[in-house]
């Protein structure tokens, strides 16, 4: 039987951090797919939902999957016969805001969901903080993969 993840997020733009979570699960996963989310508690964003999922293809490996999604988290697992949903942490704030995501999804289908620990060399990232610094001419160099770096910078430029 082939198991399968997903890694949902609005990767308004994706960081090191994201690619690094996406990597480690298709070690674990024999799908992974990236599912770019629409986010109603997030205004509209630097990116497209087209630019974002373009960006992430340019960098995830041949293996991992992308694709968006508008609705409920749990319809496209189901849709999809996908068994669990993966998420990073990068703090004690991260697990607090997943926890109930990842409850309410158990209950509502039964998808499992999978928390991965952020390496600590990413565990400062946040798409926010990053799109703050370079908003402000601050040197994100490291902090995205390089097309995106370059997308980011050109939209603040």
């Amino acid at each position: 039987m082939t198991k399968k993840a997903v890694c949902p997020g609005s990767f308004d733009p994706m960081t090191m951090g994201h690619l690094d979570i996406f990597t480690r699960a298709s070690h674990l996963f024999d799908e992974v797919t990236v599912l770019v989310t629409g986010n109603p508690d997030k205004p509209s964003g630097l990116f497209t939902v087209e630019e974002r999922v373009a960006l992430i293809r340019e960098v995830v490996p041949e293996n991992i999957k992308v694709d968006f999604w508008s609705g409920l988290l749990v319809d496209y697992t189901s849709e999809h016969h996908i068994d669990t949903i993966v998420k990073g942490l990068r703090s004690s704030l991260d697990y607090e805001y997943e926890l109930p995501m990842a409850q309410m999804n158990r209950r509502l289908t039964g998808v499992e969901t999978t928390f991965l620990l952020t390496d600590e060399k990413y565990g400062y990232i946040s798409s926010s903080l990053a799109k703050q610094v370079a908003q402000f001419g601050g040197d994100v160099t490291g902090l995205f993969p390089e097309p995106v770096h370059r997308a980011v910078v050109e939209k603040f430029a």
